[in-house]
């Protein structure tokens, strides 16, 4: 009876992801070049240099609204990109707005689009309250930390279909042209019939910042999310998700039926470093006897891999990430050149086109970008439960959060007298180790 339940959960999910009707990045349509009013929330090193890339591709836009919730790094973040693109960034104290709750009056600014780039335990809400706004999406990867929050966006996205606004995921391996071509042939049948798939991510250790005398416990961890569960839900979430998100494309975007896994804190001894693993593996069962393979590591000097590898009835694939290296071999070789337009640019791009096209194109990346971060989240609930976790099990999976968000809030997590977190402990549960 469980397995049916399961493999029912598993076609309604699909056939609500489906139903989205994404459109990916297929014949973007130039439009006109009207000026687009760009809103920053998030004015972090991947928000300010969404900014970037950005405007690099696309000359007639504006930053007009901004948002970050710390005061020193919404400044910075203003600063530096004033420096490198001038006037275009449109920003002073009026519409630099500080706080949690400074995003919503980014909503409320004269904006076309808005670029969501804070951590991603706030992209559900921020992605729902920019779509009632009426605004066009940019949203970083991930996009939740746990199930709750994949079900926000997926009612968010239907939204944004009705409304017809545009919402493109910052998963940019799939707009890279190299990588694109290379997929294309594989879907075209040049290794076959994909049985397996390998998405590695490996390489150094996690950055932290050090407390600040006079912070509090909440402070300390929103400057340091990075390492926090209920903050950034895993590096399998926050950065494998890429290779992950590569080979689930190249394989017609499944929706696991389950997932098995392992992992723990190998090199990750000191104290301050959060609550999350330095390596995990993870198994997961895609149906029809297919699997995928996802190994994440973060720790310094270890051998580094950011490569999806898939394995056919008639040949095999390499896909590297950002396109640098993708080839075919096998009964159809072949060798992508290297992308003239990098990804991180061409998905603003094709934002930005649609949204001047007033409707003739249109671009909904939300099925995949609900599908790979929940593959991601499937895989860490595996890995620290120590069980067989299935998609749905996944989906009714809320992590914990704050009871507000203020300085003084209580995180979910706390320090012990060594300053060591809690840990998954596979069966026991959430232990200081």
């Amino acid at each position: 009876m469980k397995s049916k339940q399961s493999r029912r959960s598993f076609i309604k999910t699909g056939a609500a992801l489906a139903a989205l009707g994404t459109t990916g990045i297929l014949r973007v349509h130039a439009g006109e070049s009207s000026l687009l009013k760009i809103g920053l929330v998030g004015c972090g090193g991947r928000g300010c240099g969404a900014v970037v890339d950005s405007f690099t591709i696309d000359p007639n836009t504006k930053l007009v609204a901004a948002a970050d919730i710390f005061e020193d790094r919404g400044n910075a973040g203003i600063e530096g990109l004033k420096n490198v693109l001038g006037d275009r960034i449109a920003i002073n104290k009026d519409n630099l707005f500080i706080g949690f709750d400074g995003y919503k009056k980014v909503l409320e600014s004269d904006i076309d689009v808005v670029i969501l780039a804070t951590p991603q335990h706030f992209r559900p809400e921020t992605i729902r309250a920019a779509i009632a706004a009426g605004k066009h999406v940019f949203a970083e990867k991930p996009v939740a930390v746990d199930g709750a929050g994949l079900k926000i966006i997926l009612e968010a996205a239907k939204m944004a279909k009705e409304k017809k606004l545009n919402l493109v995921s910052g998963l940019v391996n799939r707009y890279y042209s190299s990588t694109q071509e290379t997929v294309k042939r594989i879907h075209e049948g040049a290794i076959g019939d994909i049985r397996s798939a390998v998405a590695n991510r490996m390489g150094g250790g996690l950055w932290k910042r050090p407390r600040v005398e006079g912070d509090t416990e909440m402070k300390y961890q929103m400057r340091n999310w990075v390492n926090f569960n209920w903050i950034a839900s895993e590096y399998i979430n926050d950065v494998t998700i890429h290779q992950i998100d590569v080979a689930l494309w190249c394989m017609g975007d499944p929706t696991p039926l389950s997932a098995i896994g392992m992992g723990g804190r190998l090199g990750r001894r000191e104290i301050d470093t959060g609550d999350m693993y330095d390596a995990m593996a993870v198994t997961y069962d895609l149906g029809d006897g297919k699997v995928l393979q996802a190994n994440s590591r973060q720790i310094p000097g270890c051998w580094p891999d950011a490569q999806s590898y898939l394995n056919g009835t008639k040949g095999y694939a390499i896909i590297r990430n950002s396109g640098f290296y993708c080839e075919i071999f096998g009964s159809h070789p072949f060798t992508a050149e290297k992308s003239p337009i990098p990804g991180k640019q061409f998905e603003h791009k094709v934002l930005l086109d649609a949204v001047r096209s007033g409707g003739a194109t249109y671009v909904n990346n939300a099925s995949y970008m609900i599908n790979s971060t929940g593959t991601c989240l499937l895989g860490k609930l595996a890995a620290y439960t120590g069980k067989k976790v299935t998609w749905q099990e996944m989906l009714d999976y809320t992590e914990a959060k704050p009871a507000s968000y203020d300085w003084d809030a209580v995180p979910p997590t706390l320090p012990d007298e060594r300053g060591q977190y809690k840990i998954a402990v596979p069966l026991k549960g959430w232990e200081y180790i």
